[in-house]
């Protein structure tokens, strides 16, 4: 079965944009604590540095603070590449988005470091707050796996 992208509510779309917006703000403001605040606690991922992390702690850990204050710039580009599939009864989802942000190699030269980002949400009730449960972060083909920080 094809996924039908058009399925999603404006409102569930919004949300889940929303989310990504939130979340990216806090990635560039490198703002650990708030962006833990978007996950459920027991959350699973995989990204450039870890194969794959078990829970928020691991996540924030081994993934997150490898990467954020490394790079500047981070957005992701909900308002071009945004889709979300949502289930019938509205309690998971998903969201693919791309995003942009600028590396550092190691002498300080600045590259265009682009990706994209995939998020598994859940909520208890429609009138809850998307959590994501997964997250699957990776840069696009050809960008160099470490940035080095600006200089």
């Amino acid at each position: 079965m094809k996924p039908d992208w058009s399925t999603a509510s404006a409102e569930d779309v919004a949300a889940i944009k929303c989310w990504f917006d939130e979340w990216g703000g806090m990635v560039a403001t490198q703002r650990f604590e708030d962006a833990r605040e978007l996950f459920d606690p027991g959350a699973i991922g995989f990204g450039t540095w870890m194969d794959l992390v078990e829970g928020l702690d691991q996540l924030e850990s081994k993934q997150w603070r490898s990467i954020w204050g490394t790079i500047q710039d981070f957005h992701h580009e909900t308002t071009k590449t945004l889709k979300v599939l949502v289930s019938p009864d509205r309690l998971m989802a998903s969201g693919l988005v791309t995003w942009t942000s600028t590396g550092f190699h190691q002498d300080g030269e600045e590259y265009q470091r682009p990706g994209r980002t995939t998020s598994i949400f859940v909520r208890e009730a429609v009138t809850e707050r998307w959590r994501s449960i997964h997250t699957h972060v990776s840069l696009f083909r050809g960008v160099p796996q470490k940035s080095f920080g600006s200089s």
